[in-house]
């Protein structure tokens, strides 16, 4: 074979990715149509039954033509993913902001985790989308309270490390509400400015949440040392800058790129599962469509008596709903008492989690309903 031969066939492949390309931009557009057939009825978005049917279909099609029926059921669920959340966002898209273009803030800089979460968040909107950096979660917090952006991507707990703690308080410290969530893919890559061998590392820069999530990999480097960043990708942007190769940084490989650092170990977290959940924050609520599958955030502090949070949490599971996360953070200016975190599933407009509300309502010191979004799953 030449090389005209190769790139003869290269671009037979480039022909063919236009198309698939293309066909995917025609079947967003379809997206959208069915979401306003699916306004004028009542039944949920997402339809399990043909999803499935869809999947055996395609994966059967598939392995008639030769392809791994895994690998074609892969791919479509992501296309059933994409789909579904188009058409979230066409039912939740307010007329009157449709041509408005929407402010978004995340932590760090280009290639950012909080940026790759902002990203995928509002990837499939149909307004306009300009993204600022913000060096802290307080900072950005604030933004989005003062009106010089409209959302916040707050990250909020991890698989392997837990709770990001900052961001419960500032949760409870500021007036904001909840109004989407997403859910991050998290690949550590250690980045550094050559390629040179691990045992020539002295110092590991990344925020301490990453450290956290790859403690075990760092363990196994002698004579290296951990240093603490406010971010993943200002950690890459940091070594970029120092030009030490005894030097490295925790980060996505996409930060990697983007600060023309080398790869020198990807896939590095202690837990090869890594996902990192980001809460969208606005300064006021933002109205769920019921048929969309849902959560409620609230935060409540329980009186100091024995077996309180118990009968908080059998009011929840009394009206059968699926508590989801359960977080305690210490209460300001009450030593040894807490508050609790809560999210269940549900909308906020059913009656079974109205109940619930007005039954914890009569039993804690304070209830806030911090926010009812739409709920984002793992990928499956």
């Amino acid at each position: 074979m030449t090389h005209s031969d190769l790139a003869a066939l290269r671009k037979s492949l480039d022909d063919i990715d236009a198309v698939l390309v293309s066909a995917l931009g025609e079947r967003a557009r379809l997206a959208r149509d069915i979401a306003r057939v699916k306004a004028e009825g009542e039944g949920p978005v997402r339809d399990a039954d043909r999803e499935t049917a869809l999947l055996q279909h395609r994966s059967a099609y598939g392995e008639r033509l030769g392809l791994d029926p895994a690998f074609v059921r892969r791919i479509f669920r992501e296309i059933l993913d994409d789909s579904v959340r188009r058409q979230q966002d066409a039912l939740q898209a307010a007329p009157d902001e449709a041509q408005q273009e929407i402010r978004v803030a995340f932590t760090g800089t280009e290639g950012a985790y909080g940026h790759q979460a902002a990203l995928q968040h509002f990837g499939v909107t149909s307004r306009a989308v300009a993204f600022k950096a913000y060096p802290t979660f307080k900072l950005m917090l604030e933004a989005v309270l003062e009106g010089h952006v409209d959302r916040g991507v707050l990250p909020i707990e991890n698989t392997t490390a837990g709770s990001v703690y900052e961001a419960y308080d500032l949760l409870l410290r500021l007036n904001l509400s909840i109004v989407g969530e997403e859910i991050v893919d998290v690949r550590h890559c250690l980045l550094g400015v050559a390629d040179v061998p691990l045992e020539s590392l002295r110092r590991i820069h990344s925020h301490p949440q990453a450290l956290a999530q790859c403690s075990e990999f760092l363990a196994g480097l002698t004579a290296c040392e951990g240093v603490a960043a406010a971010n993943t990708a200002l950690a890459a942007q940091h070594i970029r800058d120092l030009k030490d190769p005894h030097q490295a940084a925790i980060a996505s490989e996409e930060a990697g790129a983007h600060f023309g650092l080398h790869v020198l170990r990807r896939e590095i977290a202690n837990q090869p599962v890594n996902y990192t959940r980001f809460v969208v924050v606005a300064a006021s609520p933002v109205d769920c469509d019921p048929r969309i599958a849902a959560k409620v955030s609230m935060v409540l502090a329980t009186r100091h008596e024995h077996g309180a949070l118990v009968r908080c949490l059998n009011i929840i599971a009394d009206e059968g709903l699926n508590l989801t996360k359960l977080e305690s953070r210490p209460r300001p200016g009450t030593p040894w008492e807490y508050v609790f975190y809560i999210d269940v599933e549900g909308h906020v407009s059913e009656p079974r989690v109205q109940a619930a509300l007005a039954g914890l309502a009569a039993r804690t010191l304070f209830l806030k309903v911090l926010g009812c979004y739409p709920s984002r799953e793992l990928p499956r």
